[in-house]
């Protein structure tokens, strides 16, 4: 299948998306609020970490919210808590702890590797860095979402995700 084929939207149904990342606060819980969002209705979208930190990043909802996204309440999950679902992608996000990133078999799975935000420590690089990520993932999801993901196989749903990755 091409990026230009047509999806007769009868046919289809919502595929099922897993960001994983280490802590489960930043990276992950921004690609989970985007393609929950904006993939609405074609996405069901979920996110996990080996490591889970006790709350989201402060940071990370807060930048959610200045897109008009609201992220509040949320608390990052276990691998585990997920790790029986079915998930058509799984999207690992880490970059600095890349080796730390779980992997599920079965699924078609990526790595958009960006560094982590959580690292930076004052409040405007903080800002900054939590600013870098959305846009970097919001180009990636949009560009995801862009494709008729619901009719492709394992295969090229690694592919064209891989494809993203590459071209952002």
């Amino acid at each position: 299948m091409t990026m230009t084929d047509t999806v007769n939207p009868a046919t289809t149904r919502p595929i099922s998306v897993l960001v994983l990342c280490t802590g489960n606060s930043a990276r992950s819980q921004i690609a989970e609020a985007l393609l929950a969002t904006r993939g609405e209705g074609r996405i069901v979208a979920s996110s996990a970490g080996s490591h889970p930190a006790p709350r989201v990043n402060p940071y990370a909802v807060e930048t959610l919210r200045e897109h008009g996204i609201p992220w509040e309440g949320r608390t990052p999950q276990h691998i585990d808590a997920v790790a029986e679902s079915h998930h058509d992608l799984v999207i690992t996000v880490c970059d600095n702890a890349r080796d730390a990133c779980p992997f599920l078999p079965g699924a078609a799975a990526v790595h958009w590797g960006l560094p982590d935000p959580a690292e930076e420590t004052t409040p405007e690089a903080a800002r900054r860095a939590f600013d870098a990520t959305f846009d970097a993932l919001d180009r990636r999801v949009t560009a995801l979402l862009a494709l008729p993901v619901e009719s492709f196989d394992a295969a090229t749903l690694t592919e064209q995700a891989r494809r993203i990755h590459e071209l952002s």
